[in-house]
This record gives C-alpha cells, sequence and structure tokens, in this order.
C-alpha cells in the first residue's frame, strides 16, 4: 500500500499548483461572464481586461511609486514590530514573573484588531505615514513577540550552562547562544507579521494619503477604471505572495543550517 503521506516531488508540486491557478483563472472567467449578465460594468473585472490594464500599467511605470511607496511602509512597520517585538520577546521569555504579569495583557491586546485603532491613531498622529507606521506595527508585533518568546523557551539550558561555566557575559550569552537559538523562531514570527502587515496595508493607506496600492484603488474606483482596480488587485496578490515567498526561504535557510 503506497504511503499517502509521502512528500510529492517538485514537479508534482509545480503541476498541481499550475492546475490550482488554471482552476481559479476559470471560476474567475466564469464568474465575471455570469455576473455580467447582471451588472454591465463587471465585464471590466474579467481577466483579459485586467491583465491587459496590468501590463499597461507596468509598462507606463504608472504603479512604480505606489509599490514602492507600500513596500516602504511594510519595511518600516516591520523593522519597528521588530525593534520593539525582539526585546520584549527575549525578557519575557526569560522570567517567568514577567511572562505572568504580561500574559492576559498582550493576549487582550492582541486580539483587537488593529484597523480599530484607526481613527484614534489620525487624531492621534495626524494625516499621512505616521498613523500608517503605527497600525502596521500593531499588526506585526504580536507574531514576532510570541514567537521570540516561544523561542526562549525552547532553548537548551545546557548551552546557557555551558556559557555560564565559561564565564560568557551577559551579551555574549545572548549574541552567541540566546539569538542564533531562537533566530528561526523569530523568522517564523516575521513571516507571520508580513501576511498581517499585508492585510492590514491597503486600508490602512485610505487614510487620506496621496500614494500606496490602498490609495490607488479608491482612485480607480473614482475613475471608475474597474479593469485597472481588478489590476491593482491582482499585484498585491502578486507582491504578497512574492514577500512571504522571501521570508519562508530565510527561515528554512536558517533551520537548515
Amino acid at each position: 500500500m503506497r504511503n499517502t503521506s509521502e512528500k510529492p516531488s517538485r514537479l508534482a508540486r509545480w503541476t498541481l499548483g499550475s492546475a490550482g491557478l488554471l482552476i481559479l483563472l476559470a471560476c474567475w472567467w466564469g464568474g465575471t461572464y455570469w455576473l455580467q449578465t447582471r451588472v454591465p460594468l463587471a465585464a471590466a473585472l474579467a481577466p483579459d481586461q485586467t491583465f491587459s490594464s496590468l501590463l499597461q500599467l507596468l509598462l507606463s511605470n504608472e504603479l512604480t511609486e505606489h509599490v514602492l511607496v507600500s513596500l516602504r511602509r511594510v519595511l518600516i512597520g516591520l523593522l519597528i514590530a521588530l525593534a520593539i517585538g525582539v526585546p520584549l520577546g527575549l525578557a519575557v521569555g526569560a522570567s517567568r514573573y514577567l511572562e505572568a504579569s504580561t500574559g492576559i495583557v498582550f493576549q487582550f491586546l492582541r486580539m483587537i484588531s488593529p484597523l480599530s485603532w484607526m481613527p484614534i491613531a489620525v487624531m492621534v498622529l495626524g494625516v499621512g505615514d505616521a498613523p500608517i507606521y503605527f497600525l502596521l506595527a500593531f499588526a506585526a508585533v504580536w507574531p514576532i513577540l510570541l514567537n521570540t518568546v516561544a523561542g526562549v523557551r525552547q532553548l537548551d539550558a545546557r548551552w546557557m550552562m555551558l556559557g555560564k561555566s565559561l564565564s560568557a557575559t551577559r551579551w555574549e550569552l545572548l549574541r552567541s547562544i540566546i539569538l542564533p537559538g531562537v533566530l528561526g523562531h523569530i523568522l517564523t514570527g516575521l513571516r507571520l507579521a508580513i501576511g498581517i502587515v499585508w492585510i492590514v496595508l491597503v486600508p490602512c493607506e485610505m487614510l487620506g494619503v496621496s500614494s500606496g496600492l490602498g490609495y490607488f484603488i479608491l482612485d480607480t474606483r473614482d475613475r471608475l477604471a474597474y479593469s485597472e482596480l481588478m489590476a491593482v488587485i491582482l499585484l498585491i496578490g502578486a507582491l504578497g505572495f512574492a514577500l512571504d515567498g522571501i521570508a519562508r526561504y530565510l527561515s528554512r535557510h536558517w533551520i537548515q543550517r
């Protein structure tokens, strides 16, 4: 009897993945064809119109600035989350008392949707990039923090004892034992954070800014350019997939070291 848990080959994965994309494309085409009988404007959402608009936008470099601005916001939001989540995760993971005193607070804050802070963020920080950075960092910090805590908890105590027996300072323990030991968990948290941030980004960029992919979606809606709107949605999915692939590669590369 063949083992059903056997891992498929790379060729099989690519074949199955391509088949899944073709099925999705067929459903997209059929859905827009069915919808345009009721809503004539839905014809602009069809794959042929979408890919044509996407090609025109890419060739004209009209989307370049918006893509770069969105990627910059994601990068800064993730850097802020890393700067907060990693040190805090190391501290919480190293102290049971600190974990007990912060556990309920962190879980409570984590369950609040980042988008619910939008009115307060705009009121306090004003209109512009600052509230977007806050919302993205708030969304990204929790998976990074919690995975860092989990990484510290899974460190082999014998390595710590060995370091202390060699009279290693706290900085040497952190640099040579703790950080290398938890880096895989941090990268896993970063990958989860990228997925969350990329989802939160688009509505955040509807906060009165004049650039970014979220802003461009509003612009296409106002111009009734629905094929361009679908093209941007497709591009957002492709960029998110690429970012997740990069994070997955870094995480896998580190774990295999």
